[in-house]
């Protein structure tokens, strides 16, 4: 008689292949959605994205889905982040302002690529597990800060490239403002269930051209800014 092994109680289902599952999700999810920068494919084996996302959720480090991260935040799905990289074209000059860090897994791609990443977290237990995800990986050209940021950092500014990992309901001027010439910023702008994915590129002190790339929904940031209402 046929018995079903996983009612036994000493069965343990067999290992991920993570490298297996690593080359489905770029062959099967990430190059289908226009990813073909070959730097770019190459880093997604090069950063073990299984070591940033919870260990609960580990088994689902290469689906096509937003991981829970806990209190309401998501990690991004693989094909996103492989996409924002791709659209940005990072050099290894540029310096990067990241706006929420998350489990660290996009800080460590963008470190790769970058001279620098500033990445700013508003939730603090957040920022610590981004934190430890990150020094596991030597990513020695970060730098981690708590904060709100969802109306930019001037701190750091002018900044080459701009990363915003929450939507925002209206772009704050103030990323603008704090581009190099030349720089490159995604956002995802809108309110569910229309949102866009941008690309900003300043093409001058001032002048500022945008690209519609994709429709898409995200968690919104904290504080986003939100358009003006008019009252009659």
């Amino acid at each position: 008689m046929w018995r079903d092994p996983y009612a036994r109680r000493d069965y343990n289902p067999p290992a991920m292949n993570l490298e297996q599952a690593r080359s489905n999700m770029v062959e099967q999810q990430i190059r289908t959605w226009e990813v073909l920068d070959q730097d770019v494919l190459d880093l997604l084996y090069l950063v073990p994205r299984e070591e940033f996302v919870p260990p609960a959720h580990r088994a689902l480090a290469f689906s096509d889905l937003e991981i829970p991260l806990g209190q309401g935040e998501r990690m991004w799905q693989p094909k996103l982040e492989a996409r924002v990289l791709q659209e940005l074209n990072i050099r290894k000059t540029d310096r990067v302002l990241e706006v929420g860090t998350g489990s660290g897994y996009l800080t460590a791609l963008l470190a790769h690529r970058a001279a620098q990443v500033h990445s700013v977290e508003i939730n603090p237990a957040l920022a610590g597990f981004g934190r430890s995800n990150l020094e596991r990986h030597s990513s020695d050209n970060v730098t981690l800060e708590i904060g709100d940021a969802a109306r930019g950092w001037a701190r750091s500014a002018p900044y080459d490239v701009i990363v915003v990992t929450g939507s925002t309901p209206a772009l704050p001027d103030a990323f603008l403002e704090q581009l190099s010439p030349g720089g490159r910023l995604f956002a995802v702008v809108g309110e569910a269930p229309a949102m866009e994915a941008r690309l900003v590129t300043c093409v001058a002190p001032g002048e500022h051209r945008s690209t519609d790339l994709f429709e898409t929904v995200i968690r919104p940031l904290v504080n986003a800014e939100r358009p003006s209402r008019f009252k009659f």
